[in-house]
């Protein structure tokens, strides 16, 4: 089918990673993906959640919050000032059981980090989004704690991104934007890591059921666009001066 960019069913949308956008965290990212843009900001707080410490828990912390800007929809969505949405802390905590699958957390500093990803634009994948450049501001903070601390980064495991796989009008698409999204029959979050193993994979069909084919089609072509991502993840990070294994 024609998507209405012009991109291939294969085809991610074009990605944009400014590391360092805002100077007070210890990780900073903006990252945009076609209209998407999310800024995801990294603190690390010394010591541990109380269940960890009540436990006597080895090492240390990741954890995520999510939220949307009020105009970064069509419409003015209302502050979330009391408590989050529901979509919100299902959406936080998808982020944070990403993110903690690329630590070693109980080789982790006793150390608690706070993924902050806020919704900036939305145009479809927010929550993907925030999970490939959440894993970029994590470890921009990492280094740069640990370089403070002359530790090495030996807790890392291997790089973690994530998709948005979609079935619109009988094909199956990757990265869709929000009319696409809005549209398809059936849709599905992915994150897998660096080394092809699969995260998380949250999907639903919309309208009518979709069989395991055509799942394994969405995962194939999913996997194609994270590598893609995580190479992206690599060259930004090595600008900063830090070389994934």
């Amino acid at each position: 089918m024609n998507r209405v960019d012009g991109r291939r069913a294969e085809e991610i949308r074009n990605v944009q990673i400014e590391a360092g956008f805002v100077d007070y965290p210890e990780g900073s990212v903006l990252i945009s993906i076609g209209g998407t843009r999310v800024l995801c900001n990294v603190t690390i707080e010394q010591g541990v959640p109380t269940w960890m410490h009540s436990r006597a828990a080895p090492g240390g912390w990741v954890t995520a919050e999510y939220a949307m800007l009020p105009r970064s929809t069509q419409q003015r969505t209302p502050r979330e000032t009391t408590a989050p949405r529901a979509r919100s802390a299902e959406i936080k905590r998808l982020v944070g059981r990403s993110l903690r699958a690329a630590i070693n957390l109980e080789q982790l500093p006793q150390v608690t980090c706070v993924v902050d990803c806020d919704v900036i634009q939305a145009d479809g994948g927010t929550r993907t989004a925030s999970v490939t450049g959440g894993y970029i501001a994590l470890i921009l903070a990492l280094h740069r704690t640990m370089l403070a601390r002359g530790e090495p980064l030996d807790f890392l495991k291997p790089p973690v991104a994530a998709i948005s796989v979609g079935m619109l009008e009988g094909a199956t698409l990757v990265d869709l934007n929000y009319d696409e999204d809005s549209h398809a029959e059936a849709d599905l979050n992915l994150v897998m890591n660096a080394n092809g193993d699969i995260i998380e994979i949250q999907g639903t069909a919309e309208r009518n059921p979709f069989r395991p084919a055509d799942l394994d089609c969405a995962i194939d072509l999913g996997w194609n666009a994270i590598q893609h991502l995580i190479s992206i993840q690599r060259s930004v990070l090595l600008e900063s001066g830090i070389e994934l294994i």
